[in-house]
C-alpha cells in the first residue's frame, strides 16, 4: 500500500513503505508541519484583473498554500482574485502589502462558498479561516468581521485611518469610566442640520434637529458678547 498525504501535504506513510528513506521523509514531514502552524511566504500577485492560484505539494515545502502567514505583493493594475485547493482546512494571516488601488479577494478555487476581500484602498491584514465545510461550496471565514465582540484595553484608540494611511481619526475611552454603557448608533442616517444626541438613558443615539434646541449658535454668541 502506497504511502496519502493529507489536505495540506504531510505524508502518511503505510506498514512496509519507503524502506531505508523513513529519516528523510519523516523530518520532512517535521519541517511541514513547523511551516504550516507558524510559516511566512511572500506571494507576487502583480498584473491586471485575474487570478493566482495557491497550491499543495504534497509531501514537500515548496506549496504557497501551505504557509500560515502569507503577505501578497506585486503591483495590481486590476482585481485580483487568490484561490486555494477546495479540499484545504487551516487558518491563514494574510497582509494585502500589493500597491495598485484594486481589490483583492481570497476563495476557495471553485464553487459558490463565501470568501473574504480586500477593498481597494485595504492594504491592511486579515485573520481568515478555510472551513471546507462543504466539497462542492466550502466557505472561507473573515474572523474578525465575524466577530462577536472586540475589546480594546488600556484606553487604547479605534483608530480610523485614511485613504492612503498617512492619517487617522481615533475614538478611545477616557482614563478611568465610573459605569460601563454602550452608544447604539441610529438605524437609519439623519438629515442635513441635524445632530447626533441620547434618546433615552441607555445609550440609544439618534439624529434631531438642531432647531429644536431652542437657540441657535449666533444668538448663543451675542447673549454671551451682551450678558457676558
Amino acid at each position: 500500500m502506497a504511502s496519502t498525504y493529507t489536505d495540506l501535504g504531510i505524508e502518511l506513510m503505510a506498514t512496509g513503505e519507503n524502506a531505508g528513506t523513513w529519516g528523510t521523509k519523516t523530518n520532512t514531514n517535521l519541517n511541514l508541519i513547523e511551516q504550516l502552524t507558524g510559516g511566512f511566504a511572500t506571494v507576487s500577485i502583480a498584473g491586471g484583473a485575474g487570478t493566482t492560484a495557491l497550491d499543495i505539494d504534497d509531501g514537500a515545502l515548496t506549496g504557497t498554500a501551505q504557509q500560515r502567514v502569507i503577505e501578497f505583493t506585486g503591483s495590481i493594475t486590476g482585481n485580483r482574485i487568490v484561490t486555494i485547493p477546495n479540499d484545504v482546512e487551516t487558518f491563514y494571516i494574510l497582509k494585502n502589502s500589493t500597491s495598485g488601488a484594486y481589490t483583492v479577494q481570497f476563495k476557495y478555487a471553485t464553487g459558490s462558498g463565501s470568501s473574504t476581500t480586500f477593498s481597494a484602498t485595504d492594504k491592511g491584514t486579515k485573520i481568515v479561516y478555510a472551513s471546507a465545510n462543504d466539497g462542492t461550496n466550502p466557505d472561507i471565514v473573515d474572523v474578525m468581521a465575524n466577530s462577536s465582540e472586540i475589546a480594546v484595553t488600556n484606553s487604547n484608540p479605534i483608530k480610523f485611518q485614511d485613504a492612503d494611511n498617512s492619517a487617522f481619526v481615533g475614538i478611545d475611552a477616557p482614563a478611568t469610566v465610573s459605569g460601563s454603557y454602550t452608544l447604539t448608533l441610529p438605524a437609519a442616517v439623519g438629515s442635513t442640520s441635524q445632530a447626533l444626541v441620547t434618546t433615552d438613558g441607555s445609550g440609544t443615539l439618534g439624529f434631531t434637529s438642531t432647531s429644536s434646541f431652542g437657540i441657535s449658535t449666533g444668538k448663543a454668541i451675542a447673549m454671551a458678547i451682551v450678558f457676558g
